[in-house]
């Protein structure tokens, strides 16, 4: 290679020592390696004394001996370091590598034997007695020749990979001490090995040596080819792992290691069962397990079994670690931080933390959070874990439908493992974990056992300090794990499960709460997200009210943040174009950013016409408005409804029909008409499901506005059930309701008046922009929500008026 240096025997960086002695030879040291007459090898040499010896060797074209140390781990060996016996050498080559290192190239050329080492020189030099190759070929030679040039053609031929010229040279050699050399320095043996045979001069001898070697080397190799072939099918990923155990065990057999390897192995693990503090029933169960691996061969189908779950017994953390003590001051500023608003819930979670400090061992209670999606239910729990200063870990409920899945399979199946509330537990490496179990409502039973039932266990507080997990087999205490659980509705929550958590409900939030979160915690995250700073880009507060209004209507702010990233993503672009900032986004070029607005408020276009009543609905994203709409038209007195309406709703537009019916006269429509005609009642969104019996005062007014050809305000929304008295009966999801009415821009509610209890649930600053009407019948309704009658029918009006000042 060009950068490399070539020294020559032109005396160039000669040192100042003495000439060497005509009979002297310059010595190398070299590390468990070994050369041999007639084989060309490579060496690094790298120590200063074996640099400089080797350098005047070619400086003087001088032969090099090649010495083995007996401790190849000696950096500065003396001359009682060295073996006695070596390899008179030629240098090939010597190169100079532009890293600095030093290569020697040498083919050996007989064997040699130390006299004495000589001193003066800054590197070994020895007088050496020159052992000459015997060339005995009596009969009992020819024959032992014969011999070792089959064994080492049939080495050749077991060897993966193996040369074809390495074969045709051991065919060609007629020297048997050149072959008996050559077959030791290809085969695989020890240094130490190699070194008993070429110290071996006694021809007859050596080749016994090196004969004995390579019949234990062609059993090595002749029982891997054996095992190859027998599982040289198509193997997967698992069968080629226990092929190569098989191999390895077969080896470790043959070299006398597998029984030594093994024994450290089970002294590693019990040394770990000792360290892992298990309870003494559970660690008298690992301990039956250990002795049952230790007799088994690690063939065999089972051992991966037993040493997989003594691996899940070991790491799993059965001591308590020591608690630091909760601070109620910096958990409060946590919640704070993490959370704007939701102050009862905050409350709550302090006082929880209050409890949890006084009495740290007590049962404290299951906490779930119950809320439309987006709302902030997990961020709550990770707080909670902030506060307490423990790790935080989640377990994901939606879809699972096995048992199995919450206990753990049995051993005796095929890749069973531990259950998901184990796998927390080891994954946050501490007994004292904050687990949260997320979307506990979305559990499913399946054919294979009921999971919401195997949670009883996880969440009584009675019982978890003995939860017995089908795969360990053994129990756990789970008492001083925190529980925190999240459901969109609790409908669906079976009734004793839910009877163990105490809910705390969170409802969606206002524009105003929408917007304060986005300035807070969104616009910030989506800036880091998207790679931009405060400095390059600013959204101005007009247009996240914008976003807020007509771009999302949501409970949480899922949709909002995804717009916010839409808007950032935008401005992230123009920068990477070359614009210099900073780039301020307003409310008017949301347009061009997100396209035209997705939601505008279509209450007054909706309520314009007599028949069509603004309800309020409960689902499990939050609340929402949904519209009533009734016509008439010739037939004979049925009732039509559609709108995917489930049964309990039907009942209640039958009911608000036989009230109607019942009342016509004081609300001043003919009662004859009904004969002759048939009611259609639709409720829009025709797609979607819908049921409950809230609806019952929205159907009620629709009704009435058909009949009396009188438009229900549009600014109005209410919710109620009806009797067939006419009484208006509370229902639920109040705050949920009146969140999303205040969304749609309606500032007029008509309540239940026994839901005025629920006032208290209602944000303060939507209570504020707010109007509430009390129901405590249905003159009310009339009275309070429709427009102004016509003047053709002042008659009607003023006996509706009559009639509600009468119930009043």
């Amino acid at each position: 290679m060009a950068d490399m240096k070539l020294l020559g025997a032109s005396g160039e960086g000669a040192a100042a020592f003495p000439p060497l002695p005509p009979d002297a030879t310059i010595i190398i040291p070299v590390r468990s390696t070994v050369l041999f007459p007639q084989q060309v090898m490579p060496i690094t040499v790298g120590r200063g004394r074996s640099i400089a010896a080797a350098q005047q060797a070619v400086r003087e074209q001088r032969q090099i001996g090649v010495l083995m140390q007996r401790q190849a781990e000696l950096d500065d060996p003396k001359a009682d370091d060295l073996h006695r016996m070596g390899t008179i050498a030629n240098v090939a080559r010597f190169i100079t590598a532009p890293d600095g290192t030093h290569h020697l190239v040498l083919q050996g050329d007989q064997r040699f034997r130390v006299i004495e080492f000589l001193e003066g020189w800054p590197f070994f030099v020895a007088r050496v007695l020159r052992i000459p190759e015997p060339d005995t070929r009596s009969p009992e030679i020819e024959a032992r020749f014969l011999h070792l040039k089959s064994q080492a053609g049939e080495a050749v031929r077991l060897m993966p990979q193996a040369p074809d010229e390495l074969f045709q040279a051991i065919q060609a050699i007629e020297s048997p001490g050149g072959l008996a050399d050559l077959a030791a320095s290809y085969m695989d043996a020890t240094p130490d090995e190699k070194q008993e045979i070429l110290e071996t001069a006694d021809l007859a001898a050596r080749i016994d040596k090196v004969s004995g070697l390579l019949a234990h080397h062609i059993e090595v190799l002749r029982l891997s080819q054996e095992i190859g072939q027998r599982t040289k099918a198509a193997l997967s990923e698992r069968q080629r792992e226990v092929l190569l155990r098989e191999q390895m065990a077969a080896i470790q057999r043959e070299l006398g290691e597998g029984e030594a390897g093994k024994a450290e192995e089970m002294a590693e693990l019990e040394q770990a069962v000792v360290k892992a503090g298990m309870p003494k029933e559970v660690e008298e169960q690992a301990r039956k397990e250990l002795r049952r691996l230790q007799r088994m061969p690690e063939a065999a189908a089972e051992y991966g079994m037993i040493r997989t779950y003594l691996d899940w017994l070991i790491e799993l953390p059965w001591t308590l670690p020591e608690e630091s003590p909760i601070d109620i001051r910096e958990a409060r500023r946590i919640l704070d931080e993490d959370h704007f608003g939701l102050e009862k819930i905050k409350r709550r979670i302090v006082e929880y933390l209050a409890v949890r400090k006084l009495a740290p061992h007590g049962k404290a209670p299951i906490l779930c959070f119950v809320g439309p999606p987006g709302v902030g239910k997990t961020s709550l729990g990770q707080s909670i874990a902030r506060a307490m200063g423990r790790k935080f870990v989640r377990v994901a409920l939606g879809g699972v439908h096995d048992e199995a899945e919450i206990r753990g399979h049995r051993r005796t199946y095929i890749g069973a493992l531990p259950g998901n509330i184990i796998q927390a537990i080891r994954k946050a490496g501490t007994r004292n974990c904050v687990m949260m179990l997320d979307e506990i409502d979305k559990l499913g039973a399946g054919v294979h056992g009921d999971p919401s039932s195997a949670m009883l266990e996880v969440l009584d507080p009675e019982q978890n300090n003995t939860f017995r997990d089908n795969y360990l087999g053994v129990p756990f205490d789970l008492s001083r794990v925190v529980f925190l659980t999240t459901a969109n509705m609790l409908d669906s929550i079976p009734g004793p499960l839910r009877d163990r958590m105490e809910v705390i409900s969170l409802s969606g939030y206002t524009a105003a709460e929408k917007s304060e979160i986005a300035r807070r915690y969104l616009v910030r995250r989506q800036l880091e997200a998207n790679g931009v700073s405060p400095a390059q880009v600013e959204i101005a507060e007009a247009a996240l009210r914008e976003i807020i209004d007509r771009y999302t209507r949501e409970a949480g702010v899922r949709n909002l943040e995804r717009r916010i990233g839409m808007v950032l993503r935008h401005a992230a672009v123009r920068i990477a174009e070359g614009e210099e900032g900073p780039i301020r986004i307003e409310a008017a070029d949301l347009g061009a950013i997100l396209g035209p607005p997705q939601f505008e408020s279509e209450v007054a276009m909706r309520t314009s016409i007599p028949g069509v009543a603004t309800g309020l609905a409960w689902t499990p994203v939050g609340g929402d408005i949904l519209f009533i709409e009734a016509t008439r038209v010739p037939g004979t007195n049925r009732l039509i409804l559609t709108g995917q309406l489930g049964e309990v709703m039907r009942e209640s537009a039958q009911a608000a029909l036989s009230i109607v019916k019942n009342r016509a006269e004081s609300f001043g429509i003919d009662a004859s008409r009904f004969e002759k005609t048939d009611i259609h009642i639709h409720v829009p969104a025709g797609a979607i499901p819908k049921d409950g019996p809230s609806a019952g005062v929205a159907m009620f007014m629709a009704l009435v506005s058909l009949l009396t050809d009188r438009t229900v305000r549009s600014d109005t929304a209410m919710t109620g059930e009806v009797s067939l008295r006419g009484l208006v009966l509370p229902v639920g999801g109040i705050k949920e309701k009146v969140v999303a009415a205040h969304r749609a821009g309606i500032r007029r509610v008509m309540l239940p008046a026994r839901n005025r209890k629920d006032l208290e649930e209602i944000p303060e600053e939507t209570r504020r922009e707010m109007e509430f009407v009390w129901l405590e019948h249905v003159e009310q309704a009339v009275a309070a929500a429709l427009e102004l009658a016509p003047p053709a029918d002042e008659g009607t009006e003023q006996a509706v008026r009559h009639l509600a000042e009468a119930h009043a």
